[in-house]
């Protein structure tokens, strides 16, 4: 190549900027009802009867993650945009409960903000706070860092350099979401608007501030392919959570990456909602589990798998046959007989509870079987009588 070619080569296109095209059509939406931007979703109708209107008007989501609240959560909505499912959680957690929404669009904000107090009048209590941030980095707080600079403009380098170093300290003393605080991270149609390069750190970002034990339920949309990139550079295909979407396996890849346990759509609907250039975007709930990370302790526990596969694997690497005592260590008993899988494991606690200084550390990058007398105990010696065998209409349970 000759440097008059080179010289006349095209310039590369610049690269879109992905958080103002959101922005822009979020705004809009803030205002005016924007038809593209959502799903058809069915509510509870009770929830939506002390709502505002304009709140109803403005709601843009595919699925329902209100539903996996329980009286007393905290709870965190990642693009939380008017307050719609924030201010139905409010009703669900109670007056214990906390209902936290995070949202970038500050039109959004207004409309979220302007109708709280009203909805905290309604239902008798204020259980709700908004505050402006982007959901991939939930440490930093918008809102301060927008009061700062009022204060203390950046003009120089020097300026720059200090308002960087005032921002590490926020993040450090005064995060936006603190760490392990959360109850249920819930999202509506929002995780596909975050930039591709920032979604690994979204990911991370909803594992560091959920508690051990916490839970997910994100609806979003996904695609049955990878999409290309002439649809990842359309800036209304993005806004229009088409874009940005996660391919299927990508997203429980990410969960599964960043240390969730019990990964599951719960729901996942047969019909696209858009095929784009032959590629198929659906609505899909995604649920998972916080807490199995820590250490592992023999306590003589063991779980049966019921069937009715032959075989199944948990995220930890147990192989579990069918019939089966598998000898586990006391966390994962608890993570296997209380979460997503309980209704498929039989639990098996020791006769005799291991005590604390007894107890030794378990491997669990094996599976073996467990013995029954592992479990009961080596010196069982117990001879009983036979269980009186139910009758049909004489009391049966």
């Amino acid at each position: 190549m000759t440097s008059n070619d080179q010289n006349s080569a095209a310039p590369a296109p610049p690269r879109l900027d992905v958080e103002q095209s959101v922005r822009d059509r979020y705004s809009e939406g803030a205002v005016s009802r924007v038809a593209a931007l959502c799903c058809p979703v069915d509510y509870d109708p009770k929830y939506l009867k002390i709502l505002p209107d304009e709140v109803l008007e403005r709601d843009y989501g595919c699925g329902d993650p209100s539903r996996y609240v329980r009286e007393g959560d905290t709870v965190l909505d990642l693009g939380s945009g008017g307050g719609k499912i924030c201010f139905i959680a409010s009703q669900i957690v109670g007056a214990a409960g906390r209902v936290i929404g995070v949202d970038m669009n500050p039109d959004m904000l207004d409309l979220a903000r302007r109708n709280a107090p009203l909805v905290a009048e309604r239902v008798g209590y204020a259980n709700v706070e908004f505050h402006r941030g982007r959901i991939q980095d939930l440490q930093l707080a918008l809102d301060a860092v927008d009061a700062r600079l009022s204060g203390h403009p950046i003009r120089t380098a020097d300026d720059l350099a200090a308002h960087a170093s005032w921002e590490r300290d926020l993040r450090a003393t005064l995060p936006m979401i603190a760490d392990n605080s959360v109850d249920v991270v819930v999202s509506n149609c929002v995780l596909n608007l975050v930039d591709d390069t920032a979604k690994p750190l979204l990911i991370r970002e909803i594992f560091r501030v959920l508690k051990v034990g916490g839970r997910i339920a994100i609806s979003d949309i996904v695609s049955d392919e990878v999409a290309p990139q002439a649809l990842r550079d359309d800036p209304v295909l993005w806004s229009g959570c088409i874009s940005g979407a996660f391919q299927e396996m990508e997203l429980l890849t990410m969960l599964e990456q960043a240390g969730f346990y019990g990964v599951a759509w719960d729901k996942w609907e047969a019909l696209p909602w858009q095929v784009v250039n032959g590629i198929e975007f659906r609505s899909v709930t995604v649920t998972a589990m916080k807490g199995k990370q820590g250490a592992c302790w023999e306590g003589n526990h063991a779980v049966i798998f019921a069937g009715p596969w032959k075989q199944v694997e948990d995220d930890d690497g147990h192989i579990l046959r069918r019939g089966e005592r598998v000898a586990v260590c006391e966390k994962t008993f608890h993570i296997l007989t209380t979460g997503p899988y309980r209704d498929q494991v039989i639990g098996i606690e020791p006769r005799v509870p291991v005590a604390g200084e007894d107890r030794r550390p378990f491997d669990c990058t094996r599976t073996v079987a467990r013995h029954p007398r592992e479990t009961k105990g080596l010196e069982y010696q117990v001879t009983s009588e036979a269980l009186a065998c139910c009758v049909p209409g004489e009391g049966c349970p």
